[in-house]
C-alpha cells in the first residue's frame, strides 16, 4: 500500500508541476531526440518552396544535424530523396548568388557518406563559374556577399568542399568574400552585423533606427552569421592561418548576443529595441541557441556563463512547438525585423534552426570527460 501511495504521489507531482516539470523533461536526451524527430517529420510532410531554395538550404542543414543526432532512417531517406529525385543534386538558379548554393551544404554532407561524385559535381561546377566571373551587375564586378544572411548560405559550402576535396583554393575564396562582407556590415562598436548596406550608408536616415533611437540590428540576420560561423569553424583545420579571425568574431558576437537575451529566453526580432517587439522570434533565437551551445561544447565559450542562457532558450523554443511538431513564432521571409508573426507562423528555416539547436543542446546533457 505504501508503494502504491508513493507512486500515486509521484504521478500527481509530475501532473501538477507545470512548466518546471516540462523544463526538466526537455533536457532529457531521449526527449530531445523524440522532439527533433517529430519536428523533422512534420516539416518533411509539409514542404514549402523549391527543394533547393535557400529556405530549404537552412532546413536541410538542420535535418542533417537531426539525422546525426537521431540516426532516423526516415530523415536520411528524405534527404536522399531530395537530392536524387527532386533536385538531381543541383544548386538553385543563380550561380552568383550565395542563397542558391546553401542547399549544397547538405549535398556535401551526404557525399561524405555515399561517395558519389554526381552529388557534388554540380556544386563544383557552379563555384568554378562564381570564382571566374564578375558579379553580373551593370558590367561592374560587385562585392559578392553584400548582405549578412549570405554568411550562412555560402561560406559553409566553400569550407566543406575545401575540406572534402583538400582544396585550399576554396578556403582562400571564402576568406576573401567573407572579409569583404565583414568590412561592409560589421559594426565593431555594437559587435553586430547590419543586414545590408541600406542600414549602413543608404536610404533615409530614419530608416536605420528603431523607435527608441537605437540602430536596427536584425535578430535572424545576426543568427545567420552566428550559425554560419559555427559551420565554418567546424570545418577549418585547427592550424589554418585565418581561423583565429573567425574564432575571435564568433566570441565577440556571442558575448554581445548573450547580453541581449530577454527574460523569456528568446531574442526579439530587433535586437536593440525589444520593447517595440514584445514577442520572441524563433528563427533568430534558434540559430543563437545553436551557436552558443556549440561554443560551449567546443570550449570557445565559458560553460558557467553561457549555460543558463542556452537552457532558458531551449525551454522557450520547445514551448513554441505544437503537439503536431510544427515550430511556430517564426518571422516570415524578409530583410528586416517585421512584427507580423505569431504562434501559427512557420517557415522551413525556423525548423532548421530548431533542429540545429537541438543537435548541440543534447550534447550538453551528456557526461563530460
Amino acid at each position: 500500500m505504501n508503494k502504491f501511495l508513493s507512486l500515486l504521489a509521484a504521478i500527481l507531482l509530475i501532473s501538477f508541476t507545470g512548466c518546471s516539470g516540462n523544463e526538466d523533461l526537455v533536457f532529457h536526451p531521449e526527449r530531445i531526440r523524440e522532439t527533433m524527430n517529430k519536428v523533422a517529420e512534420w516539416q518533411i510532410n509539409h514542404p514549402r518552396h523549391a527543394p533547393n531554395d535557400w529556405t530549404n538550404g537552412a532546413f536541410y542543414a538542420g535535418l542533417f544535424a537531426a539525422w546525426e543526432t537521431t540516426q532516423s532512417p526516415m530523415i536520411y531517406d528524405a534527404m536522399m530523396a531530395m537530392g536524387n529525385d527532386s533536385t538531381q543534386w543541383r544548386p538553385h538558379k543563380r550561380w552568383y548568388h550565395a542563397d542558391d548554393i546553401a542547399i549544397s551544404q547538405t549535398y556535401i554532407d551526404l557525399y561524405r557518406i555515399e561517395q558519389r561524385q554526381e552529388m557534388i559535381q554540380p556544386t563544383i561546377d557552379t563555384l568554378r563559374i562564381l570564382f571566374t566571373n564578375p558579379y553580373p551587375h551593370r558590367g561592374i564586378e560587385m562585392i559578392k556577399w553584400w548582405w549578412c544572411d549570405a554568411l550562412f548560405m555560402a561560406p559553409p559550402v566553400l569550407v566543406k568542399l575545401g575540406k572534402t576535396l583538400n582544396g585550399p583554393q576554396y578556403y582562400a575564396y571564402n576568406d576573401r568574400y567573407f572579409r569583404e562582407c565583414y568590412d561592409l556590415l560589421y559594426n565593431r562598436e555594437e559587435k553586430l552585423f547590419a543586414r545590408d548596406l541600406n542600414y549602413v550608408i543608404k536610404g533615409d536616415e530614419n530608416d536605420r533606427y528603431e523607435a527608441n533611437g537605437e540602430r536596427i540590428f536584425w535578430s535572424r540576420g545576426n543568427g545567420w552569421v552566428m550559425g554560419g560561423l559555427v559551420r565554418i569553424l567546424k570545418e577549418l583545420p585547427a592550424d589554418y592561418p585565418e581561423r583565429p579571425f573567425y574564432q575571435q568574431l564568433f566570441k565577440e558576437m556571442a558575448e554581445r548576443i548573450l547580453s541581449l537575451q530577454q527574460d523569456d529566453g528568446l531574442w526579439r526580432a530587433s535586437l536593440l529595441d525589444p520593447d517595440s517587439y514584445p514577442g520572441g522570434e524563433v528563427s533568430g533565437s534558434g540559430f543563437f541557441c545553436y551557436a552558443l551551445a556549440w561554443g560551449v561544447n567546443n570550449g570557445l565559450l565559458d560553460r558557467a556563463a553561457y549555460t543558463p542562457a542556452i537552457e532558458s532558450c531551449w525551454v522557450a523554443l520547445n514551448n513554441c512547438v505544437n503537439e503536431e511538431g510544427r515550430v511556430g513564432w517564426v518571422q516570415p521571409i524578409g530583410a528586416d525585423p517585421r512584427k507580423n508573426f505569431n504562434e501559427d507562423s512557420w517557415e522551413v528555416y525556423g525548423t532548421g534552426a530548431f533542429l540545429l539547436a537541438g543537435s548541440e543542446v543534447i550534447k550538453m546533457t551528456q557526461p563530460r570527460d
